[in-house]
Order: C-alpha cells, then structure tokens, then sequence
C-alpha cells in the first residue's frame, strides 16, 4: 500500500518517532512517503495515513490539527493511524492526552492511537514552556522508546496486509 506518514514536530524528536514507523512501514513492503503536515495538500494515491503529532500543553501542535481538519474528508476514505508524543516521562498521563484527540480521531476515521513519551531538553523550550514543564515536574532526557514504537509501527503493517485498498485512494 501507499502510506503517507506526517508528523508535527517542534523541535525533531516527535518527527523521528515518525520515521522510525516509515522504516517499519517500508520493511513491510509499503511504499511510504514522509511530510510534514503542513506541506501535504491533499492524499491523492495514499491508501493509508499515519498522523502524528508533538504534545504542548495538552493539545497537539497546529499543523496536525489544521491538517486533520482541512483533509477531514480525505482521510476519512482512507486507512488512518494516530500518534502523540508528549511530557517526556508521561505517555499515559492526561497531559499527554490532547483534549482534542478523540473528536479528531472521529471526524479522521482513525484505526487507532499510541501516545509515546517524547524527548525533552529544556534548552530547546521557550521560556513558557520551561515554566509550564517545571510545574509538571518532568525530567529532563531522551525518554522515546523506539522499540515500543517499532512494535506499533509492525502492528500497522500487521493491519495494513490485512486490508484492501479504499477505492477512492485508488482512483
């Protein structure tokens, strides 16, 4: 299948998760695509979407979510997977759930969501996100699992042999 996979990233860390399932992805025998969100203008001869997205302040960046949004119709003709990467050292945590997500994953048809924990150095934040991140108490560090990325990204694959092509990303 062709797979588009966009993710937002701030400062790189999330968008590296993301390659990281396109590696996954291509190993599987996909044809993958990588893009951020906001240089994808529509998903002509994309079978599938894997739409990933850094958290700040419990809602995922703009560009994630302008691109849901925009290409809500879309994606909704296509095979859809969802991912976050949030405070670092608290993937489950509410402050790594967007409040937005769940009405997102609908409006997109979305097979599924992993929040992942992010990397955080506190060196690359503004001066308010500094602030926001030392009231959460989180620690400083790379503390992205890419095994447990890997693993997702193969259950993707596992699903996407498992399905057909929508027609309309066919056509």
């Amino acid at each position: 299948m062709n797979v588009l996979v966009t993710v937002a990233s701030r400062h790189g860390a999330t968008a590296e998760i993301g390659s990281a399932v396109a590696e996954v992805l291509r190993a599987d025998g996909h044809v993958v695509d990588e893009a951020a969100p906001e240089d994808v203008a529509d998903l002509d001869g994309y079978d599938a979407v894997v739409l990933g997205s850094a958290v700040y302040t419990a809602h995922w960046m703009p560009a994630a979510r302008d691109l849901a949004a925009r290409l809500a119709p879309e994606l909704r003709q296509r095979h859809v997977w969802v991912f976050s990467s949030g405070l670092a050292t608290q993937p489950a945590a509410r402050a790594n759930s967007p409040h937005e997500l769940l009405a997102l994953m609908q409006d997109v048809g979305a097979l599924g969501h992993r929040a992942f924990a992010g990397r955080l150095l506190r060196s690359e934040l503004a001066f308010a996100e500094r602030a926001i991140i030392a009231g959460a108490r989180a620690k400083e560090g790379d503390h992205r699992d890419f095994d447990a990325v890997r693993a997702w990204a193969a259950e993707v694959a596992a699903q996407l042999r498992a399905l057909t092509p929508h027609a309309a990303a066919s056509a």
